[in-house]
């Protein structure tokens, strides 16, 4: 017995020594290393459970506890041997996408402890991609130097995908790009408008020549005649037929000029006295593209195909239900889709561009918040599209810190004209749209940045703000019928969309719209005329054709500055579809300019957003004089075609 006792004890003092020098040598333990320790099998679920509902209750907003358990998830799954391949590097690119999203305030204020080898590794990783992503070659060197650093990070043995995709790019720079539009079928006049787009900003687009019409020191236009150009009501030419030919229809680009406004003739009189023809911007690079049509066969096929024919980039699709589907296909590839999903999915390779109802919606809701109205009213049509869009802003307006949004829903012209017969108006009032209760909450996450001051209403006095869905014929009657209902001599300001800019309407109905101010893509305020004028003859001033002709044109800068918009919140371009900036998910937000009716003219509004519905003396705003406002607009073909 005291042979076995004493071997027992001498093996006990060999432990302790052993762990004695171990401390005072300053190792770590295999918890501190970022490696799970051996713990029975509900300890390890339970810890699995605690930083999953971290992550969970963050809502995708990025902090420094939500990494912290991203980290210390992945030690689990790097620990386990059944943990699937593809679990991992889900966790490396949700933990990359929430590190690229951290705010420069947030990254100034990190704190970490020093033990923190893993969570430094990740911060270094971050550092050396944002000092280099302008330089693929630099970058690409700069992450191998940091993956011999850092070789027992996660993200050492697995980059993020982004970053994958970033090394396995050309070295020369340039990407093929695969475009995948419906060319064939009902959606093929779509496809081919955001098609030219593209193409013509590979090529080079007009650049903007300074108007000869400028406002004067006294507020008044300095040549208030060139407005009679829109007097002139020409016919014109219906919405594109979707079973035009190819051939028909670049043959009529070529004639098109002939139906285009008077006002576009205009506007080219008053170019500079100059004779030399507008320059044109030279592209941002040139790029091999490829055009996929998405009606032809399967998305997966094609993107099988894609990726065979070497490209990189894919932009699109564009129809609705081949974005969902997108959403079920595991591939490789970038995807800018020119469509968005209706619940947002974060995916590492996946951004989001278009131009749904839904965002025009939300841009208004900041707009009439930021010239300090308190109490808007929707007015939607009574179909599924005013639904979608009174929802979004009241959303949004709860997000500004608003209170409860009150929509009304009007019927058809020729019910509404037999109401007006009657003496019946529209009233301001209706019922509270419902807003999902998180939607408040939201602002206190992440508050919008492009409110001044976001402060909570609880404003429950007359309706001071209107914002009406409706196309130029409903608000014909529309408006009048407010007009009607209304005795205060305080009127409300009214809004309305893009839908309701129309061709052919004449000074009549601007005078009669006195004071409504609407909003719609920079192309059609005339700010770059040479550029609208090109437009204009390509698609016989069909306004909803040149609004996808616009989205091909930022298609194409977007596509030029993927990993900036894929990585970098803080990304933005003023577009020909909008002011663009990056939002959560990676989805592109359009910020569209203002224009109000005033004295029988269009204004386009200042950036400072001062201008009053009803009360504009032109002093904050900017003519769109001679410009062409023609428009036979049916956004509900796009809505119901694409959307």
């Amino acid at each position: 017995m005291l042979p076995s006792i004493f071997v027992r004890f001498k093996t006990g003092l060999v432990y302790t020594a052993l762990l004695s020098t171990m401390i005072i040598a300053g190792c770590t333990t295999l918890t501190q290393q970022g490696q799970p320790t051996s713990q029975p099998e509900d300890n390890i679920s339970a810890e699995i459970n605690r930083y999953q509902a971290i992550i969970d209750a963050a809502h995708n907003q990025p902090s420094l506890d939500v990494i912290r358990a991203y980290i210390a998830l992945e030690t689990y799954l790097t620990g386990n041997p059944i943990t699937d391949e593809a679990e991992r590097q889900k966790n490396i690119n949700e933990t990359w996408q929430l590190l690229t999203h951290l705010s420069p305030q947030q990254l100034s204020e990190l704190v970490i402890n020093a033990n923190e080898y893993t969570l430094q590794g990740w911060l270094d990783l971050l550092s050396t991609y944002q000092s280099n992503k302008q330089d693929p070659n630099k970058l690409r060197s700069a992450i191998h130097d940091w993956q011999i650093r850092y070789a027992n990070n996660p993200a050492a043995r697995q980059l993020p995908t982004a970053l994958q995709q970033m090394e396995q790019q050309p070295k020369d720079g340039l990407n093929t790009i695969g475009l995948f539009l419906p060319l064939s079928g009902q959606a093929k006049v779509f496809g081919d408008a955001i098609r030219q787009g593209f193409f013509d900003a590979q090529k080079g687009l007009p650049k903007p020549i300074a108007p000869v019409n400028v406002t004067a020191s006294n507020g008044e236009l300095a040549n208030p005649a060139a407005n009679d150009a829109q007097a002139n009501d020409i016919a014109q030419p219906k919405t594109a037929d979707t079973s035009i030919s190819e051939p028909e229809r670049l043959s009529s680009e070529n004639t098109a000029a002939e139906n285009t406004d008077m006002a576009a003739a205009s506007a080219t009189a008053q170019l500079s006295d100059s004779s030399q023809s507008p320059t044109t911007d030279t592209p941002v690079n040139i790029q091999a593209v490829k055009v996929y049509d998405t009606n032809s066969q399967p998305l997966s096929n094609l993107l099988a195909q894609a990726e065979q024919d070497g490209v990189t980039l894919v932009v699109g699709p564009l129809l609705k239900p081949n974005v969902e589907q997108l959403a079920q296909v595991d591939t490789p590839l970038n995807i800018l889709a020119l469509n968005e999903l209706d619940v947002p999915q974060a995916r590492p390779n996946v951004c989001y561009f278009s131009l749904s109802p839904e965002d025009e919606a939300k841009n208004a809701a900041r707009h009439i918040w930021q010239q300090q109205k308190h109490n808007p009213l929707v007015l939607i049509p009574r179909a599924d599209l005013g639904t979608r869009v009174a929802k979004a802003f009241a959303e949004e307006w709860q997000k500004l810190g608003g209170a409860t949004v009150l929509q009304q829903t009007f019927a058809t012209p020729t019910e509404m004209r037999q109401s007006m017969n009657r003496g019946t108006g529209i009233r301001l009032s209706g019922t509270p749209i419902p807003v999902n209760a998180a939607v408040s909450d939201a602002a206190m996450i992440q508050p919008n940045t492009d409110a001044a001051v976001i402060t909570k209403s609880t404003a429950n006095g007359p309706v001071d703000a209107v914002y009406i869905v409706a196309t130029a014929n409903e608000l014909t009657i529309i408006k009048p019928m407010i007009d009607m209902a209304i005795s205060s001599r305080k009127k409300p300001a009214l809004y309305t969309n893009s839908r309701s800019n129309k061709s052919g309407t004449g000074p009549d109905f601007r005078l009669e719209m006195d004071g409504m101010q609407f909003s719609d893509i920079p192309l059609l305020t005339g700010v770059n005329v040479p550029l609208m004028q090109q437009a204009a003859k390509k698609f016989a001033n069909d306004y909803s054709l040149m609004r996808l002709y616009a989205m091909g044109i930022d298609a194409w800068s977007l596509a030029n500055h993927f990993t900036q918009i894929q990585q970098d919140t803080g990304f933005h371009l003023n577009g020909e579809s909008g002011e663009l900036s990056v939002t959560g998910n990676c989805t592109v937000l359009r910020q569209l300019p203002w224009m109000a009716f005033s004295n029988g003219r269009i204004v386009l509004e200042n950036r400072s957003g001062e201008v009053n519905a009803g009360t504009n003396d032109g002093k904050n705003t900017e003519s769109t004089d001679g410009l062409t406002h023609s428009n036979d607009v049916n956004n509900a073909d796009y809505s119901n075609a694409v959307q």
